[in-house]
Order: structure tokens, then sequence, then C-alpha cells
């Protein structure tokens, strides 16, 4: 800008006052150029001396604007070397949470919940116990056996290790099933006590997972057997049949309404159902057993089970267990079918059947399904189950500590699969076998032995086509099972009978057997 004043002022100096053209110029003029000339050096130095001012702090703004763009550009590097240093970490982070939580994920989904822990470690201890008890076993024969053991005997331990038993925690998975019917039973006894319903007895565990040789591993069922009582005012009578067909299985529970005058006036609680006005009874009791779960005069099989159904679901939420399994009700026409998980998802199967003690012995009416294609709902077939368990009870007590009955008798139901024998036919063939071999024959050493007992027992049978029943007519039966008088007097029964009417029935019966035998050589010699 000073550059351009001091141009202007140069070009109007020359405009005002032009310079005289001629050799000579007079005095004042000369004085008068020379002020001017003066004037305009005067001028010009001080212009310039602006000019060289404006010029250096035209310089100094200029390096200061660029020493501060310097300084942004330097600052905004910095700032974007943080902002990537940030990003760098924040990135790190994540994964770092991502990798920690895949971690996490992974625990939770190995690490079982307080149940599976707590079965977990009890498998383990069975598991442990039975390996030292093993070792115990095998010390004790060489040592019974001195320096020259029986080389079948060998061959019968080797097999029985070789062999891949089903894995089954039974001792904590037992406990946990009896402490569930139990806790419910305890809920009904607390809610229906005073209600007109059957009276649930004590849960009595039957079935063959129970007993110890049940051919199933995780899906194995847990079966017991809860006796009826008759509720006040009430009378239970067993009707046995009338085809005379043993065990009965067209038996029935009639129901009978019994005289509660006597007790109604020293409880003051119940009616009687007999002599107390119907319309009182409505108003102030409520329908008999007759007009709940019978059909007609006669207990009915599924309204009872319906029934307790019902009363499972309402009552689950009581149960202490019901913080640790989620419980589902399955369909069942003549039992309570009961599935628990936990929270790794393992599951437990209950089945729970009813029924009504004959007199004191260990006989019951059972709810239990039959083989008919159709059951009438008042029929409740006669049921061994009760004495067949305590018949292995007894045994048990009986036999050496380290017996294989149950191993065998589970090894023979395992090859039964996919042919029309049932394991209650091998289960039978063992309970005679026991009952004639002496236990202290039923060790590990004898594995193989009485696996060929067993075959060749059922093989006989088959040939004769007969096997009789366990508990009707034989002398055998130990006296602590109770049985009723009919049984002890009966004829033998003969399971086989169906065989001995159908001659191509028999003759694929013997086929399979031939099949049996080769699964069970499979079985010895490849363990599975």
């Amino acid at each position: 800008m000073a550059a351009t004043k001091f141009l202007a002022l140069v070009a109007q100096t020359i405009i005002q006052h032009p310079q005289m053209v001629g050799d000579e110029l007079d005095e004042a003029t000369h004085e008068r150029m020379q002020q001017r000339a003066e004037q305009l050096s005067q001028e010009m130095t001080r212009l310039l001396q602006e000019l060289e001012q404006r010029s250096q702090e035209q310089m100094l703004q200029e390096l200061e604007q660029r020493s501060q763009e310097q300084s942004g550009l330097a600052w905004g590097a910095l700032l974007f070397a943080a902002l990537q240093q940030w990003q760098l970490w924040a990135i790190a982070g994540v994964l770092v949470l991502l990798c920690g939580l895949c971690w996490w994920l992974r625990k939770r989904s190995h690490e079982p919940d307080s149940s599976s822990e707590e079965e977990s470690s009890s498998s383990d201890r069975e598991q442990e116990e039975e390996e030292e008890q093993e070792q115990e076993e095998e010390q004790e024969e060489e040592e019974s056996e001195g320096e020259d053991p029986d080389n079948e005997r060998d061959l019968g331990r080797i097999f029985a290790k070789r062999i891949q038993w089903p894995a089954q925690n039974l001792a904590y998975r037992s406990r946990v099933v009896e402490e569930v019917v139990g806790d419910l039973l305890r809920v009904f006894h607390e809610v229906l006590s005073n209600d007109v319903f059957p009276v649930l007895q004590t849960a009595i565990r039957v079935g063959s997972t129970f007993e110890g040789w049940s051919p199933r591993e995780d899906d194995a069922v847990y079966c017991l057997l809860v006796p009826l009582k008759p509720p006040r005012g009430h009378a239970f009578h067993l009707e046995l049949g009338t085809t005379g067909e043993m065990p009965a299985k067209d038996s029935c529970i009639r129901v009978e309404l019994v005289c509660t005058c006597m007790s109604e006036r020293l409880a003051g609680e119940m009616l009687c159902f007999l002599h107390q006005p119907e319309e009182e009874l409505r108003r102030n009791q409520g329908p008999s057993l007759l007009g709940t779960l019978c059909t007609g005069s006669y207990l009915d099989v599924q309204k009872t089970a319906c029934w307790f159904q019902n009363f499972v679901r309402l009552a689950w939420v009581k149960v202490p267990q019901s913080r640790r399994y989620k419980m589902k009700v399955l369909p069942s026409s003549r039992s309570c079918k009961l599935q628990l998980t936990n929270a790794s998802r393992r599951t437990l199967f209950i089945e729970m059947m009813f029924g009504v003690q004959q007199g004191d012995s260990d006989i019951f009416l059972s709810s239990q399904t039959t083989e008919a294609i159709f059951t009438p709902s008042t029929m409740w077939p006669e049921d061994c189950a009760v004495a067949e368990a305590k018949f292995f009870t007894h045994m048990a007590r009986q036999a050496p500590h380290d017996s294989f009955h149950l191993k065998c008798l589970q090894l023979c139901a395992r090859i039964l699969v996919g042919t029309s024998f049932s394991t209650y036919t091998v289960k039978t063939v063992v309970m005679h076998l026991l009952t004639t071999i002496p236990l202290s024959g039923w060790r590990r050493k004898h594995f193989l032995l009485r696996l060929e007992d067993i075959m060749r027992y059922l093989r006989c049978c088959l040939e004769e086509k007969r096997l009789d029943h366990f508990f009707f007519g034989n002398e055998n039966v130990p006296e602590e099972i109770i049985l009723p008088p009919a049984f002890q007097t009966a004829a033998p029964l003969n399971l086989f009978q169906c065989l001995a009417q159908d001659p191509a029935a028999h003759a694929k019966a013997l086929r399979e057997l031939d099949e049996l035998q080769d699964r069970l050589t499979r079985l010895l010699f490849y363990g599975h």
C-alpha cells in the first residue's frame, strides 16, 4: 500500500508542477524548485522508511502466520497420531473384551450347575470305588486260587473288563428321584390329607433301573409304585377277575362307601356319605370318591392318573428340587411320567405307577400297561414288580460283594434289541438260576460260566416250549417274599405257552436265539 501511495505522489508532482523548457530559469523559479525537491526528497525518505517498516511488519506477520500454520500442522499431526493410537487401543480393548466374553461363554457352557457338579463328583466317586473294589476282588481271587488258576476263570475276568458297561450314576440319580417323589407325596399330605381322594403311601422302588441291571444308559426310567389306600368313608374291594388267568389281568377295584357316623361324632369333621342327606353333603362336603375317580363303582385308572398329573403340575412349585430342575409331565393314560431337566440339559425320567396291595402280600393290583391292544380303564392287572424288587434286594444281601449276577442279566438284556424276546424272559431265567446255583458261583471269575448257563437254560426252555413263572408254585422263592396263598398253591405257570400253540413263532424264537448267541460272542470279543 505504501508503494502505491508513493507512485501516486510522483504522478501528482509531475502533473501539477511540469518542468519548464528552456536553457535558463529565473531565480525565484529555481528556488521554488529546489525547495520542492527537498520536500519531495524528505517525503520520499519518509515514505521509503514507512514502506520499509510496513514491509518488515508484513514479513513478521507472514513469518508469524507461517509459524502458526506450521505449529497448527504439527499439533494436527500430533493429534492425528494420538487419534490413531487411541483407535488402536480402543480396537485392542474391544478384542480383549471379545476374547474374555468368548472364554466366559465357553466356560459357562462347559461348567455344570450345582446339581451337575454333584452328579459328576458322585459318578467319579462311584467309578473310583468300583475300580478299587475290582482291584481288591482280583487280588482276593488270585490269592484264593493260588498259583494254578483256572484258565476259563481268567478268561471270565478278561472278558468282563473288555465290555463297555453302561455309564450309570445310579446312586446320585436314585437319590434325586426319591427326594422328588418323597417331596411330592409330602405336599400331597399337607394339601389334600382331608379331601376325598385316595391316600398316597410311601413310593416303592421297582423296575430294572432300581434293581441295578438296566440295559439303558442316560434315558433309563426310574419306576416307582405308589400304593393307594381308600380315603375315610370308603373301602376298596379287590376283584381278581373271572377268567381264572394268573396273574389276573382283568382285576378290578370296587369302591364301597362305609358308615362314618361314629367317627363323625368323635372327630366332628367328615359327614357320613351313607346316612347324611345328599343336599347337606353337596353343600358342606362335596362328592365322594365314587363321583370323582370312579366309573360306576370301580376305581378308574385313567381318571386316577389324570388327577395325580394335575396335582403334580400344581404342587411342583412347592418342591425344593423345582429350583434345580425343569419339570414336564409326559403323556400317559395309566401312570404319571415326569421328565426332569437341569441347567446342563441332563434329563431324568420318572414313572409313578399306582397300585392297591393284595392283603399284606408283595403283590399289587397295578396301573401298569398290559400287552393287550386295549385295556379298559377299570382294569388293574396283578403285578409282581414289588416282589421282584424285593427278590433282588434279598439276593444282594446274600451274595458276595463281588457278585456279577446283575452284570450277567444286564449284558443279556442288552442283546435282546430287535428280537421277540422280552427282558422279563431273561429276568425270569436269571431268577431261577440264582435260586439253583450257589451265590458264591456268581463272582467275576465265573462270568463266562454263568453267561453260558443263562443261554443254555433259555435254549432248553425254548426246545421244551416251557418257561415257568418264578412266583407261581415255586418252592425256591425266598421266605421273606410274601405271596398270596393262591400263588403258593398254584400250578407252575408257563410263560412260553404261546410258543407251544404257535409253531411258526416257536421256529422264529429258535432262529433268534442263534442270533442272540452270535451277538453275545461279538459283545464279549469286541466289548460293544
